[in-house]
C-alpha cells in the first residue's frame, strides 16, 4: 500500500525528481501503518532505483520524470467509475447504450441541414475548405455571437470574442492563461466531470463547493475563498451539469460580491444555453465581463463533430489569449466556424432548437416516470436540458449499479465521477435523450433487484 502510494504520486507528478519524501514517522501516521512498514517500503523502492537515501537527510525521488498520468492525480476511484474510463466507454462505437453520456443521439441532430450547409460551402471559397482560420476566428461569426449574447443580457463586442475549437479547448486555453500548477480552483460539487480531468492536467488544486438547487452554497463558497485563496471558479450557470439546477439572481449577486472582494476570476460555461425555454440568470450579464469569462460551443446542440466554441472576455485579455491560441492551436477551424455561421443564419438552427426543446421536455417527463417506477427519483425536476440527477434507493451505491449494467453493455454515469468530495455515491446522472431503449430499464431493474 505504501509503495503503491509513492509510485502513484511520482506518476502523477505530485513528487518530481529531487523531491524529498515525507519522513518515515509522518508518512506512517498519514497512511495509518507502522513506521517499520514505511521503512521497508522505502528500502524496496530504493532497491528498485525509484528513490534514493541521503543519510541524515531522508529519502528523495531519483527516477527521471515519468510521463504525466492523469488517472493517478486526484481521488483514486474504481476504474469503472473513473472520469476517464467513463468517457472512453461512452465514446466507443458499437452496440453500447449510453444513458450516462453527455450528448444527444446523432439522430436528434440536424443532419439534413448540416449536409446542405456543407454542399453550399463546397461551392464557395476554396479557403474555407483548406486554409487556416485566423487566431481570433471568423469576424462574421463573432459578430453574430455578440448579438446572441446580447439577447441574454451579456454585453460583449466582437472584439471581445475569440473562437476556439470547443468548450473544452476554451477552458484549457483560459487555464493556461490564468493559473499555474498548484493554484487552487473552485468547482461545484457535483460538477461536469471533465472539469476535474482538465484541472488535473493543469496540476491545479481542485476544491469542491456544495451545489444547491439555486447555485453554489454561498456560505461554503465564502469559507473556501478564505481558506484556499483560489485563482478561478469554473461553473455552469445556465443549465447546470449534472444536476440541471439553475442559478438564482440572489445567489448570483452574492457570489459576485464575494468574487470581487477575493479577486477571483469566474469561468462561466454556457454550453447548454440553447436548450433553455427561458434564459436563466447569467453571471456575465450581472458582471459585465469584468471578473467573469463567458464560454460556449455548439457540440451539444448542433454537432459534436463540428468543433467550434468561443470565449468572451474583457478586452485587455484578448491579445494574450490570441498569442496562446497561436502557440497551442495556431489558428481556428475555418470550415467548422463557416459551417456554424451558415446554419445559424439560414434559419435551420432556430427551427431545430424549437423542435429539440419540445422533444427533450417530453422525453424528460417520460424518463422521470420510468425511473420512478424503479424507485430512482430526481434531486430536482430541471426546467430544461437533457440531464436528470437521480437518487438511488436507500442502501444502493451507484458504482455497484454501474458495474452491473456494464455487463449488459450499458454505460452509466455514477455520482462520484462528478463529486470532488466523493459524497454522491447514491446518485446517477441520466441523459434522457439516451435513455429511451427499454433494455436500460430492464438492466437497472435486474441490478437493483440483486443489490437491494
Amino acid at each position: 500500500m505504501v509503495m503503491a502510494e509513492i509510485r502513484g504520486r511520482i506518476a502523477g507528478r505530485g513528487l518530481v525528481p529531487g523531491a524529498r519524501l515525507p519522513s518515515v514517522r509522518a508518512f506512517a501516521k498519514a497512511m495509518h501503518v507502522s513506521a517499520s512498514t514505511v521503512v521497508e517500503a522505502y528500502e524496496r523502492l530504493a532497491a528498485e532505483g525509484l528513490i534514493r537515501s541521503r543519510p541524515g537527510s531522508g529519502f528523495y525521488v531519483s527516477s527521471p520524470l515519468a510521463p504525466l498520468s492523469l488517472s493517478e492525480i486526484g481521488p483514486k476511484l474504481d476504474r469503472a467509475v473513473d472520469p476517464f474510463w467513463v468517457s472512453r466507454q461512452a465514446l466507443q462505437d458499437g452496440d453500447i447504450l449510453k444513458p450516462g453520456c453527455g450528448w444527444l443521439p446523432s439522430s436528434w441532430m440536424p443532419e439534413t441541414a448540416i449536409r446542405r450547409a456543407l454542399r453550399s460551402l463546397s461551392r464557395g471559397e476554396g479557403r474555407n475548405l483548406s486554409d487556416y482560420g485566423t487566431p481570433l476566428g471568423s469576424p462574421q461569426l463573432r459578430q453574430l455571437l455578440s448579438r446572441r449574447m446580447g439577447e441574454r443580457g451579456i454585453s460583449a463586442g466582437p472584439d471581445q470574442i475569440i473562437l476556439s475549437d470547443s468548450g473544452t479547448q476554451a477552458i484549457d486555453l483560459l487555464c493556461r492563461f490564468l493559473i499555474e500548477p498548484g493554484d487552487a480552483v473552485l468547482v461545484d460539487d457535483p460538477c461536469y466531470f471533465n472539469f476535474h480531468a482538465l484541472l488535473r492536467a493543469h496540476r491545479a488544486k481542485v476544491i469542491g463547493v456544495p451545489m444547491t438547487q439555486v447555485g453554489p452554497d454561498i456560505e461554503a463558497f465564502g469559507r473556501a475563498l478564505e481558506e484556499h485563496r483560489p485563482r478561478l471558479y469554473i461553473t455552469n450557470s445556465g443549465i447546470h451539469n449534472p444536476t440541471g439546477a439553475t442559478l438564482s439572481p440572489v445567489v448570483a449577486h452574492r457570489l459576485l460580491k464575494l468574487a470581487d472582494r477575493a479577486g477571483l476570476t469566474i469561468i462561466e460555461d454556457d454550453i447548454f444555453a440553447d436548450l433553455e425555454h427561458e434564459p436563466a440568470p447569467r453571471l456575465a450579464a450581472f458582471d459585465g465581463l469584468d471578473r467573469v469569462v463567458h464560454i460556449g460551443s455548439f457540440s451539444k446542440t448542433l454537432s459534436a463533430s463540428v468543433r467550434c466554441g468561443f470565449i468572451a472576455a474583457k478586452p485587455e485579455w484578448i491579445e494574450g489569449l490570441v498569442d496562446l491560441q497561436i502557440a497551442t492551436n495556431f489558428g481556428t477551424g475555418r470550415l467548422s466556424s463557416e459551417l456554424v455561421l451558415t446554419l445559424l443564419t439560414d434559419g435551420s438552427y432556430r427551427k431545430h432548437l424549437e423542435e429539440l426543446r419540445v422533444r427533450l421536455s417530453r422525453t424528460m417527463e417520460a424518463t422521470t416516470m420510468r425511473l420512478a417506477w424503479l424507485g430512482i427519483t430526481p434531486w430536482l425536476q430541471p426546467r430544461a436540458g437533457m440531464f436528470l440527477w437521480c437518487r438511488l434507493p436507500d442502501g444502493i451505491e451507484a458504482a455497484d449499479v454501474a458495474r452491473a449494467c456494464l455487463a449488459d453493455n450499458i454505460v452509466l454515469a455514477p455520482g462520484n465521477v462528478f463529486s470532488q468530495s466523493e459524497e454522491a455515491g447514491r446518485f446517477l446522472r441520466f441523459n434522457v435523450a439516451q435513455s429511451q431503449d427499454p433494455r436500460i430499464f430492464q438492466s437497472l431493474e435486474r441490478a437493483l433487484g440483486r443489490l437491494l
